[in-house]
């Protein structure tokens, strides 16, 4: 199986799972808080962070493959992550969901139509630094599952 179906298929089944996930909790369980530190984030924020990272990725990795160099070297990640929590206050936890769908389904189709020799495309990760877009993708789906394994512990499924 090429590269790029394979990675494309590990995001779709991933993105399957939190969708499973997030349309199975009630409205408290919505209100809980994963992470204190600095700033509160709760079950919601989490939701809304997978759909605004993966947005903002996306968009870099287009870019990179087109040759842009990617993030710049001041870029803050926690400054960004602020910023968006911002932005997407006010969406519902409904409104969130469908904009993780739409926004996965976009990665699995962008990943899915990549040429192997594109992978090998290097540009500057928010996170990763100066890597190859297939370290990135792999970073996608790591991201998501270190924030999954935080939230199944608070909401104990």
């Amino acid at each position: 199986m090429p590269e790029p179906t394979d990675l494309a298929n590990k995001l779709k089944t991933e993105g399957e799972r939190f969708v499973t996930f997030f349309s199975g909790l009630s409205d408290a369980q919505w209100q809980m808080d994963v992470y204190t530190e600095d700033s509160v984030w709760t079950v919601r924020n989490v939701l809304a962070h997978f759909v605004t990272s993966e947005r903002g990725l996306l968009r870099l990795f287009e870019e990179i493959r087109l040759g842009g160099a990617g993030v710049a070297d001041d870029f803050s990640i926690d400054r960004y992550n602020a910023r968006q929590q911002e932005k997407s206050g006010e969406l519902t936890p409904v409104e969130l969901l469908e904009q993780y769908k739409s926004m996965r389904e976009n990665a699995v189709a962008w990943v899915a139509s990549l040429q192997e020799a594109e992978l090998e495309i290097t540009g500057r990760h928010p996170f990763l630094g100066q890597t190859a877009l297939r370290e990135m993708i792999k970073m996608l789906y790591i991201h998501n599952q270190t924030h999954y394994r935080d939230l199944k512990k608070v909401v104990n499924l």
